[in-house]
Formats: structure tokens, sequence, C-alpha cells
């Protein structure tokens, strides 16, 4: 699973399920960061979870995809009580736009350069 570091989440044995929420924020953001990080904390019971990657750009734009093994992994996300909760207060308060696309994953690899020797 990522922990924020420099790598993407890594690339799964196919088939499984992604869900980008892509958003713009409202200037609100009264509690945001709590609930953002609770929500991280949250998901990461869900049996199934397999990880996330956040990237944000300099003019407002968020996206954060979440990675499930399973449908019944994601479905039991999409109805955690708190997590619909903070979906709710995301929409009269911290969102001023967003999408969410769900894909089932059929191909998936990755690339990792190998460390240089340190130079002496």
């Amino acid at each position: 699973m990522n922990n924020h570091s420099e790598a993407p989440v890594e690339a799964y044995e196919p088939p499984y399920y992604v869900a980008v929420f892509t958003a713009v924020r409202t200037q609100e953001q009264s509690d945001y960061s709590e609930t953002n990080a609770r929500m991280e904390d949250l998901v990461k019971d869900v049996p199934g979870f397999l990880g996330m990657d956040h990237a944000q750009t300099p003019g407002g734009l968020g996206i954060t995809v979440g990675y499930f093994r399973d449908a019944g992994a994601l479905a039991e996300w999409r109805s955690n009580a708190e997590h619909r909760a903070a979906q709710k207060r995301g929409q009269v308060e911290w969102y001023r736009s967003y999408t969410l696309h769900v894909a089932k994953v059929e191909r998936s690899y990755g690339f990792t350069r190998a460390q240089s020797p340190a130079a002496g």
C-alpha cells in the first residue's frame, strides 16, 4: 500500500478496480485536512483496499486514485457511513466541482529505475 512516498502505488495483477476522484475545491476548507486524514485512515481498514495515489496542481485541481482488489471492496468503501457523511459535507462546503470515474483494470505494469551507486 502506498504510504505517500515519492513512488506510485505498485502495479497489481489484474483484474482490480480504481476509483478516480478529480475535484476543484472551494475557498472554504474548514476541517478539510482533518476529514481527509480520517478518510485515509478509514479506507485502509477496508478488506481489499490496495492503496491510493494523490496529485494536486498549483491551480487547485486535485486527483485521488483509490485501488481496490474487487468490486465488493469498492462497494464497502462507498457505503461507509463516515465516508458518506464526508461526501455530503464536501458537496456543501469543500468542492466547487468533482467527478468520479470507476473502472476495472485489465492491464497493469510499472517501472522503477535501479538506484545508482553513490559516487565515490
